[in-house]
């Protein structure tokens, strides 16, 4: 008759926190959470730190043992509410912590927002009539107060360095399903990663180019265009960590991903989330606007109003080896300005890094009939895509007919190679392209039945 009493009483954070022995039941809000992974045995382990109207500042850490992987918690999102039965307090590390054991212990998640059926409960848990009470109740004091959300130290995209660890605080796009069971989630806060050196030889390009995307191949133009068209996309992918819990990222959701880990590929940032990324609790309300947000809306609310959407890192002015046509006066666009415009054959104005030419040597820039015609790879901080150089608009990037050996020393120039005494590019030398201004419109192109866009490059000249 005690045990039963006992499954009808929950101990408050606090008070639990002073439980030296037996087991409490306790109920909270879920204020991060990990990935599950495996332990240093043979089980399987899962971290939450829960918070209640007692016990909100640090909350209480909860490890979690189970035996297989499908038997984990999958916390849909910080702010759930969490109920464990029969869990024991001890010190745990440095810190007191409950700890839930695979052989008595017993949960079940409820939606942080209504509904009053959990959404997933372990095989031993008893649901109780007292349960809805306590979860509305939870609910009710989570909504209304004002919750410190955790640690400051997050990182914006603009200040990523390769190989570092980090917390970002992010927004999520959308979470894709790639080749090999493969998830990636988009995430974006406002701000304009760095531009990276690029290693990759131009001569190599013909057979390894650069890659435009990290997905192995092309998202569907609705999910492109659903993106923001200012600031970097982010890839996050997971590492060590079981990849179908990526997708309880929910799209639309602010979240704080801590412990994270920097990468470039071809010049494409990619965040990795490893055993140690937790998910931390942020709010989403309408009353809070994130501090990523907020400085997103001041960037566009910037003077001079034709420089809001130049890269960040282009100013105060991108360098002056080129010059165009359309009026200084015009707001720059960017790369995802024109890639998700419906508009064609409009010219657009953008601020951009050219990082690779194809053909690489300037020889082969004519074609045997004389047509200039020349692949451009460009990026800015939203997007990479290939643009081309056709005929009078060519000769007049390169301003007008020119020797090989000065078209050599202009493309160096544009794609920020180093030169030998021949003009030509040193292969062993890291390349970092100048932001250069250039002249943008897209048109369609039909092979057959298929039509695809194609940019061009045009009334844009590399000055002598």
């Amino acid at each position: 008759m005690s045990s039963m009493r006992d499954l009808y009483h929950f101990t408050k954070i606090r008070a639990a926190r002073n439980v030296k022995r037996g087991k409490v039941n306790i109920i909270g809000v879920v204020l991060e959470h990990g990935f599950p992974r495996k332990s240093k045995g043979t089980d399987w382990y899962y971290f939450v730190r829960i918070i209640d109207e007692t016990y909100h500042d640090i909350g209480l850490p909860v490890h979690i043992f189970f035996e297989t992987m499908d038997r984990s918690p999958r916390v849909l999102s910080p702010g759930d509410i969490i109920q464990f039965q029969s869990v024991t307090v001890k010190v745990f590390g440095d810190e007191m912590s409950a700890v839930y054991n695979k052989q008595y212990s017993s949960f079940s998640l409820y939606d942080g927002r209504d509904g009053s059926v959990p959404y997933q409960t372990s095989q031993r848990f008893r649901e109780r009539d007292l349960d809805k009470r306590f979860v509305t109740d939870l609910r009710r004091w989570f909504r209304d107060f004002p919750i410190d959300e955790g640690p400051s130290n997050f990182s914006f995209a603009r200040q990523l360095t390769e190989g570092e660890h980090f917390n970002l605080f992010c927004k999520v796009l959308y979470v894709y399903e790639g080749a090999g069971s493969q998830w990636t989630a988009f995430v974006w806060d406002g701000s304009d990663a760095p531009p990276a050196i690029i290693h990759k030889k131009l001569s190599e390009e013909m057979h390894q180019p650069l890659a435009l995307h990290l997905e192995s191949f092309s998202l569907a133009r609705d999910i492109v265009c659903s993106f923001p068209t200012l600031g970097t996309v982010l890839r996050v992918i997971s590492q060590d960590i079981e990849p179908d819990f990526l997708p309880l990222l929910r799209a639309g959701n602010w979240v704080k991903l801590t412990n994270l880990m920097c990468e470039l590929h071809d010049g494409l940032w990619r965040v990795v989330l490893t055993q140690y990324s937790r998910i931390h609790y942020a709010s989403n309300g309408d009353q809070f606007k994130p501090q990523p947000q907020r400085l997103y809306d001041e960037r566009l609310l910037r003077n001079p109003r034709n420089l809001r959407r130049m890269p960040q890192w282009s100013l105060p002015w991108p360098s002056r080896i080129t010059e165009v046509d359309i009026d200084d006066d015009c707001e720059f666009r960017t790369l995802m300005d024109v890639v998700t415009s419906t508009e064609v054959m409009v010219g657009y104005k953008c601020v951009v890094r050219v990082v690779s030419v194809l053909p690489c040597r300037a020889m082969d820039y004519h074609y045997p009939n004389g047509v200039l015609r020349i692949r451009l790879t460009l990026e800015d901080p939203t997007t990479r895509i290939h643009a081309f150089l056709y005929a009078e608009d060519g000769l007049k990037f390169f301003n007008g007919p020119s020797s090989d050996e000065v078209l050599s020393t202009k493309r160096n120039a544009l794609v920020g190679a180093s030169a030998n005494i021949d003009g030509e590019e040193e292969e062993d030398t890291p390349r970092n392209p100048p932001w250069v201004q250039v002249c943008l419109r897209a048109q369609y192109q039909i092979e057959g039945d298929l039509e695809s866009r194609e940019y061009i490059v045009f009334g844009t000249k590399l000055r002598d």
